[in-house]
């Protein structure tokens, strides 16, 4: 999961610029954010309302904690028979899957079959007993896809899946498109720490601040943006401290452990979902093999701030000497 990340505006003094419409709300356990450009009140006031209300429709399809989302029949289900699921989920779950081949498994969406043991708010882990018996249901070749039915089947009913890594992003890119369908040029929509820009703001670059892992009223870097999505991952909002030990909710699938090689990784990519995905990926993967991975992939950049506080960019972000 993703969480907020600063953002900062700048604004020009000239009066000429259409109306700017906005609206900040709390879904998917974050608070989210759409800002727009329109000289059409009645427009604005419905698309905010579509994408308040597509925020919410994709949390209740896709959130671990209500009973009756479409993601917690599947878990309760896919470990017993094959379940037919929405062509939106199924085609999630296909992306899902994808991220983990290229990431080698860093991300995998079956941490949660440790991963659900961990309480954050109440400073609860699983014991090492625990730890131990379900590490082995973390592997995402265990969750099988059947294009033709558009169905879900786990390999073992112990096996659950949580959308955590990819769910805001995919929500963030949903809600930009019904802001382009009506013809909107220049928006920013958020949910956490998933971003996305398009155009501009009063015809100057958008500015998205990153914030310090370990101060939150510092910034580690204020970057001029338009047409990109942006992604933040850090070990700092769900967290407790036990035994002088940071106990975070992004999982290495390889230990059922909190990862720990990075504090905040910060990605650039032409869409939120691959964003979203990255980002959870290289904060696992830590500064060398993240780093590696990203500079393969076109259109993609990478701020990491390692587990001793270095900062590392990616090779498109570093000025030739």
């Amino acid at each position: 999961m993703k969480y907020i990340i600063l953002i900062f505006f700048l604004f020009s003094s000239s009066c000429c610029y259409s109306a700017w419409h906005q609206k900040q709300f709390e879904v998917m356990g974050t608070i989210a954010k759409v800002e727009f450009e329109s000289d059409d009140e009645k427009l604005a006031t419905k698309l905010i309302e579509q994408v308040v209300a597509e925020m919410h429709r994709i949390d209740h399809l896709m959130s671990p904690y209500k009973e009756d989302s479409e993601l917690s029949k599947i878990n309760n289900l896919a470990g017993k028979y094959p379940v037919k699921i929405s062509d939106e989920m199924f085609n999630l779950l296909k992306v899902s899957l994808y991220y983990s081949e290229l990431t080698s498994g860093a991300f995998d969406i079956s941490f949660s079959s440790v991963g659900y043991l961990y309480d954050y708010r109440n400073s609860k882990k699983p014991t090492e007993d625990q730890k131990q018996s379900l590490v082995e249901q973390i592997n995402f070749r265990n969750i099988h896809l059947n294009d033709t039915d558009k169905s879900v089947k786990f390999d073992s009913q112990q096996l659950k899946i949580d959308l955590g890594g990819i769910a805001k992003g995919h929500a963030v890119d949903r809600c930009i498109e019904i802001l382009r369908k009506q013809g909107v040029k220049n928006a920013f929509v958020s949910a956490g720490g998933d971003s996305q820009v398009v155009g501009k703001k009063n015809d100057r670059l958008w500015y998205i601040g990153i914030r310090h892992p370990r101060d939150d009223k510092k910034l580690i870097v204020n970057l001029p943006l338009e047409e990109v999505s942006i992604s933040t991952s850090g070990d700092y909002e769900r967290f407790f401290i036990q035994d002088g030990i940071r106990y975070h909710h992004i999982i290495d699938p390889k230990t059922g452990d909190s990862a720990r090689d990075s504090q905040s990784v910060t990605i650039l990519a032409p869409s939120s979902t691959m964003a979203d995905a990255l980002s959870t990926s290289v904060f696992i993967l830590g500064a060398i093999r993240g780093l590696a991975l990203i500079n393969e992939i076109p259109q993609t950049s990478a701020i990491i701030i390692d587990n001793r506080g270095m900062l590392h960019y990616s090779n498109d972000l570093v000025s030739p000497k």
